[in-house]
């Protein structure tokens, strides 16, 4: 019996030192995943503090008026976020930042338009607004005809997949008259899409990428009375880009993080053999007391 309780004291003794290894917290027992070449691996996301830098808005200045679209969006940023431009609250492009700027294509709404910038982290998380620039829009053929201008807007200012999946990407078609063409870069050299939407709303573009990257992808909606629109976003296929012009930036907006667990087991090495050590010890102490008392 006192053999049994120095090994369950060794025992205890050696999980006591791993939950203090561990700052006192007890971590639950993890599935065997299969053979991984003796290690174990965690993954999962990163919460990160959301960028506290404002992009900027450089141009077009405070208080331009225009006639024809698109314009050119341009300012500031922190390298590798997106980032988004609005016009009165509603999304009219992104782009990623490289180099610590953007630039980007976008349609104006009819009339005055408040436009403000704001970047997104990988995990969607956005940054402070830019400095808003008001500008004017002024449609010649809107006056003509009493039609609204034609937009174009999405849900989604970035949306990726593995390469050699199909992307689906709900586009929002409104204004002008239909029915509409539609002609869509997906920004890897394979040539424009082409399709007709005959009334205004949502439809739906698709596309496989087959290199790991960030693209540009333009789309430009024409209505039957010569009206356009243009809209540009961000494409990505998860991975390691592979120099084409494009860049990757983490896996589908998700931060991954692979842990190798060999701290626990390393600690455990030398606790299993302190507790073999005790038994054994005990095992030649008792062995000696008893030799002890056959010699009396």
């Amino acid at each position: 019996m006192k053999r049994l309780r120095i090994r369950v004291l060794a025992i205890m003794a050696c999980a006591a030192l791993l939950i203090a290894a561990h700052g006192g917290r007890a971590y639950a027992a993890i599935p065997d995943p299969g053979p991984q070449n003796g290690q174990a691996g965690l993954q999962g996301k990163v919460q990160t503090p959301a960028p506290t830098q404002a992009p900027t808005i450089a141009t077009p200045s405070n208080g331009q008026s225009f006639g024809k679209m698109p314009i050119a969006v341009n300012g500031l940023c922190k390298t590798d976020l997106l980032v988004k431009v609005f016009a009165n609250n509603i999304f009219v492009g992104s782009a990623i930042c490289k180099g610590g700027s953007y630039t980007m294509q976008v349609t104006l709404l009819d009339g005055r338009n408040d436009l403000v910038a704001r970047q997104f982290d990988a995990l969607d998380q956005p940054s402070p607004d830019s400095n808003i620039v008001s500008v004017t829009y002024n449609n010649s053929q809107f006056e003509n005809t009493g039609v609204p201008s034609l937009t174009l807007t999405s849900p989604y200012a970035r949306k990726g997949a593995n390469p050699g999946v199909e992307i689906v990407w709900p586009i929002v078609i409104n204004g002008g008259t239909g029915p509409y063409a539609i002609s869509v870069d997906w920004g890897d050299g394979k040539g424009q899409d082409l399709l007709s939407q005959p009334f205004a709303g949502t439809f739906n573009i698709k596309h496989t990428y087959q290199s790991a990257g960030i693209y540009t992808v333009i789309i430009k909606a024409t209505d039957k009375n010569g009206l356009t629109a243009y809209l540009q976003l961000v494409g990505q296929a998860n991975g390691q880009a592979s120099g084409s012009g494009s860049s990757s930036s983490g896996n589908n907006g998700v931060i991954v993080i692979l842990k190798v667990l060999w701290i626990p087991a390393a600690l455990m090495i030398p606790l299993i053999i302190l507790s073999f050590w005790l038994g054994r010890r005990y095992e030649l102490l008792a062995l000696r007391r008893k030799l002890d008392r056959q010699v009396d």
